[in-house]
């Protein structure tokens, strides 16, 4: 069957140290996952998990070894960084366990969910929506991803953010307030999971703002670093 346009290309991720490529189908991104950056955000306690999703085109794939470049977005005076762990799917369901939904992990990647902090602020104030502050353009640089029968699986570890050399983010994996696979579990009891999925886990404390010309490298024990720089605003 013919299409009206032409076929819009599917998005897909590098796989560390292959020609191969993961292509992704959906984006999804947990909230608040981390209880210090629950607090710096003013929230306190376990509450139950919540997710929001970017475009599969949001995705800004760095392949090893490069640095990517992501033009400073549209009407925002403050963008931020939140470095996260990025788990990629090979197979889903509905209603799985904690115990089937780890067995669903293909791999995981160095991710930034970079957040349009002013316009997600005012969302929340109006009750809306956080899509103008989470979705936008470019908003998900993502590193190769690395399989886990390669890594193994991932539940502890350092992951870090340093701008232009200086550490901003410092945590541990282990500190995630819902574990990975409760995470895609309670997720799945929402939406059917399916393979090439994608999941940003949550980031810890101590985000904050960038502005064009400054240098990301983002880092989770076990899956090398993700160098970003913002450009200058997109013409």
């Amino acid at each position: 069957m013919a299409t009206v346009i032409p076929a819009i290309p599917t998005a897909a991720l590098a796989v560390a140290g292959s020609a191969d490529s993961f292509p992704v189908r959906r984006v999804y991104c947990v909230g608040r996952n981390y209880a210090e950056h629950a607090k710096e955000m003013g929230f306190t306690g376990r509450e139950d998990p919540f997710f929001f999703n970017k475009p599969a085109d949001a995705l800004l794939n760095v392949a090893d070894g490069q640095t990517g470049v992501m033009p400073y977005p549209p009407r925002t005076s403050n963008l931020h960084y939140e470095i996260e762990l990025v788990v990629a799917l090979d197979k889903g369901g509905r209603d799985l366990s904690p115990e089937q939904a780890e067995k669903c992990v293909w791999g995981y990647a160095v991710g930034l969910d970079m957040t349009r902090r002013d316009l997600q602020g005012e969302a929340k104030k109006l009750g809306r929506p956080w899509e103008v502050g989470k979705a936008f353009d470019h908003s998900a640089p993502v590193g190769p991803l690395y399989p886990r029968e390669r890594v193994g699986t991932l539940q502890a570890g350092a992951i870090t953010l340093s701008v232009n050399g200086a550490v901003q983010q410092s945590s541990d994996l282990s500190k995630m307030i819902w574990s990975v696979a409760e995470s895609l579990a309670y997720l799945s009891t929402l939406f059917e999971l399916k393979a090439g999925d994608i999941i940003f886990t949550g980031t810890p404390e101590g985000v904050g703002p960038v502005v064009p010309g400054d240098l990301m490298v983002g880092a989770v024990a076990g899956l090398g670093e993700l160098h970003v720089q913002v450009g200058a605003p997109a013409a």
